[in-house]
């Protein structure tokens, strides 16, 4: 799935401006930024919910149409269970409408009911369940009919750590297959776990995109040096910028490799070295640094 060049306006408002990037077959792709930097708008343009002032989504190299878009697994921002209306029944009538029949839909929605722990609950409204089982119901919606693509927004949002597990090993089991998974989600750190490439979204630009690796790669380089001593006299070292400094210990930014081993070898020459290590950045430190 390829996302090309789509762009939104409301009046003179963009909510997305020029936003390009793909979503391969079997790869999960997280898709992050702060409110209001244009995920919700790009995902409704992808599902069709939201027509593109330009741009398009292409499928197989051609532009979506209403039939292949049929076949994409959907999760709304706004979750789209009727509160008052029981959870199976729901299930199966959105399977039908994905094209399954009424049995196929029932026996594969009280599978997965049933394997995340919604077994006992199958008639139950959606209203008396708790927002975290509301949250697993509305993503088993989303994977039923066997899609070809699953579009995201915030499917982890309310979840604990062992629906979090079984969610990730669902969408696991989606990608395995060869299908692509586009997801939002504020949670940067299981973002930086799970997916194989990481969008991030700024006022509508997409100004950064690639591996988690690729991200930290494109960070500045920075060293921690902590010595018996104090440290002071990193400040003139050559080619290092320091960054902070706490008597023993100080975090320095070297031009090159070059003057982070000199610095080493200074420091030795002064006195035991207690640590020198490369600081690799979280994805949180990079997501701040790129949407600065």
């Amino acid at each position: 799935m390829q996302i090309s060049h789509l762009t939104r306006r409301f009046g003179d408002v963009v909510a997305a401006a020029d936003v390009s990037f793909e979503v391969p077959a079997g790869q999960m792709v997280g898709f992050v930024g702060g409110n209001g930097a244009g995920k919700t708008t790009t995902m409704r343009m992808i599902m069709g919910v939201l027509a593109p002032t330009s741009g398009e989504v292409l499928w197989d190299g051609a532009p979506t149409t209403r039939e292949v878009r049929a076949r994409f697994g959907y999760m709304p921002e706004e979750r789209g269970l009727y509160p008052k209306q029981p959870v199976l029944g729901q299930l199966v009538y959105l399977g039908q409408l994905h094209g399954m029949t009424a049995s196929a839909a029932r026996q594969r929605a009280t599978e997965l009911l049933g394997r995340f722990g919604l077994g006992d609950r199958l008639d139950a409204k959606v209203e008396t369940l708790s927002l975290g089982n509301q949250q697993r119901a509305q993503i088993i919606a989303s994977v039923l009919g066997d899609p070809v693509a699953l579009v995201l927004d915030e499917p982890f949002s309310g979840l604990d750590p062992a629906a979090v597990d079984q969610m990730s090993e669902l969408l696991r089991e989606h990608t395995a297959r060869g299908v692509p998974v586009l997801f939002s989600s504020h949670q940067l750190e299981l973002v930086d776990r799970l997916c194989d490439s990481i969008v991030v979204l700024h006022h509508g630009r997409v100004v950064a995109s690639g591996s988690s690796e690729q991200l930290r790669a494109t960070a500045p380089l920075r060293y921690r040096l902590t010595t018996t001593g104090d440290t002071g006299w990193v400040r003139g070292a050559p080619g290092i910028t320091v960054v902070d400094l706490d008597g023993p210990s100080v975090l320095v930014e070297p031009a090159d490799e070059d003057a982070a081993q000199r610095l080493l070898a200074d420091a030795a020459a002064r006195g035991p070295v207690r640590e020198f290590s490369l600081i690799r950045p979280s994805l949180s430190e990079i997501y701040r640094e790129v949407a600065a």
